[in-house]
């Protein structure tokens, strides 16, 4: 368990909190590149790290990301004109670049030249892997665009989605870090149900309960799930966590294979959360990206304009208890659905100071543990572990292997590009 002073540094994120000045020492996901259609397209709201922001493309198809409100009188730019290289203010007409300057004052004499002196809060961002990423940190502590080999694979090759999360970002980190409750959570007992999850038969279900192996890096750490089966085998589950809020994980067939996943759980403020789910594949084009939304949960209709889930703590996310019966393991629809339900569950914020942890919580330890040690490192004017760590090539890997073997070498050498990496 964590103390009370614990819990209140880690998920808080607002300016000047530990974990958010932490956090603005890394890329963060700020919307989806697709969000953005087209220059001159109408801007986005985007809520980051407790910040109210408007992203928008200019005519040039440079992705912006500043202030929600006009420098003016702080109306919103949500409402703004993109237009001719920059986004108007519809209340006096000032108008912003996408580097905060200000171009033009439809409401001041040009004589007076009032618009070289106001300068609008704007972050710099970079576009990878179907992504706007964005820096909110110190200018001079800028580490390099994120590149992660999701990022890199072909369009064809990858698929990238969002979901809003109702609580804080931890709980859907911890939930992620989690490698026990996957074959519980996500079960379900019909094989080839059209249900998403995991089938009984999978080596995931069919093994005994974990040993969690933890192993600390320059990026955050890499993790095992090992499972004894029945016969003189072991299924091994490999992850990485990169800091602050990415999991790497084996793909959504759950049985092995040429299929990366992972999450991104980037804080919108303390209560909410912009859940990134990706996946890719090693080798081949991926025929139907939208079973991949369809196995989380956010396909066609399960997520609204904003990203919120149809299925929500509003309506018990339409939870079955026929299904829960005889179908699967909670009657609810949606591999990721099912995470946010249970985390959505504890509250807003959990509290930590009640909870028993066990062997099989390793991870989330862990994850604390450096977490807490980064903040406070970054706050005594130090680096963020891993903001300039290598990532390139980093993979999750599932597979089952003979109990004799060194299940560790092979995995190592499944879960980097270029083989096995200390």
């Amino acid at each position: 368990m964590l103390t009370e002073a614990e819990n209140e540094a880690l998920v808080r994120v607002g300016p000047g909190t530990s974990m958010g000045e932490l956090m603005r020492r890394y890329w963060m996901p700020a919307l989806l590149s697709r969000e953005l259609s087209e220059p001159d397209c109408p801007p986005v709201r985007v809520r980051l790290l407790g910040e109210r922001l408007v992203a928008f493309r200019d005519t040039a198809g440079r992705a912006g990301l500043l202030s929600e409100f006009c420098a003016h009188r702080g109306a919103s730019l949500w409402f703004g004109r993109n237009e001719e290289g920059g986004l108007r203010c519809v209340f006096h007409g000032w108008k912003y670049d996408v580097d905060g300057n200000c171009l033009d004052m439809m409401n001041e004499p040009d004589a007076f030249d009032f618009k070289a002196k106001v300068h609008l809060r704007a972050y710099p961002t970079v576009e990878a892997g179907g992504l706007v990423w964005a820096f909110m940190g110190p200018p001079e502590r800028k580490p390099p665009p994120p590149a992660f080999e999701w990022t890199q694979a072909p369009e064809t090759h990858r698929y990238v989605d969002k979901t809003w999360e109702e609580c804080n970002w931890l709980q859907g980190l911890e939930g992620g870090l989690d490698t026990s409750h996957v074959p519980i959570l996500h079960r379900r007992f019909e094989e080839g149900s059209p249900q998403p999850g995991v089938d009984a038969s999978a080596p995931l279900v069919r093994g005994r309960a974990p040993e969690v192996v933890v192993e600390t890096t320059g990026y955050g750490y890499r993790y095992f799930g090992v499972r004894e089966l029945a016969s003189d085998e072991v299924y091994v589950r490999g992850y990485h966590f990169v800091m602050p809020f990415t999991q790497i994980r084996p793909g959504a067939d759950f049985t092995g294979g040429d299929l990366v996943a992972g999450h991104m759980w980037a804080p919108m403020d303390d209560h909410n959360t912009m859940v990134y789910n990706w996946e890719y594949s090693l080798t081949d084009a991926m025929e139907d990206p939208q079973a991949v939304a369809r196995e989380l949960g956010s396909g066609p209709g399960e997520v609204d304009d904003r990203f919120r889930k149809a299925r929500n703590q509003d309506n018990d996310y339409r939870i079955d208890r026929a299904l829960q019966k005889t179908g699967t393991f909670t009657g609810i629809f949606g591999v990721n659905t099912q995470d946010h339900a249970i985390q959505e569950s504890m509250g807003p914020i959990a509290d930590r100071t009640v909870e028993q942890l066990g062997q099989a919580d390793r991870a989330i330890i862990t994850a604390r543990k450096l977490l807490l040690d980064a903040a406070q490192a970054v706050a005594d004017g130090g680096e963020a572990l891993g903001a300039s760590a290598s990532v390139d090539g980093l993979r999750a890997a599932d597979r089952v292997l003979a109990r004799a073997s060194d299940w560790h070498a092979a995995m190592l050498a499944e879960m980097h590009a270029d083989g096995a990496r200390a």
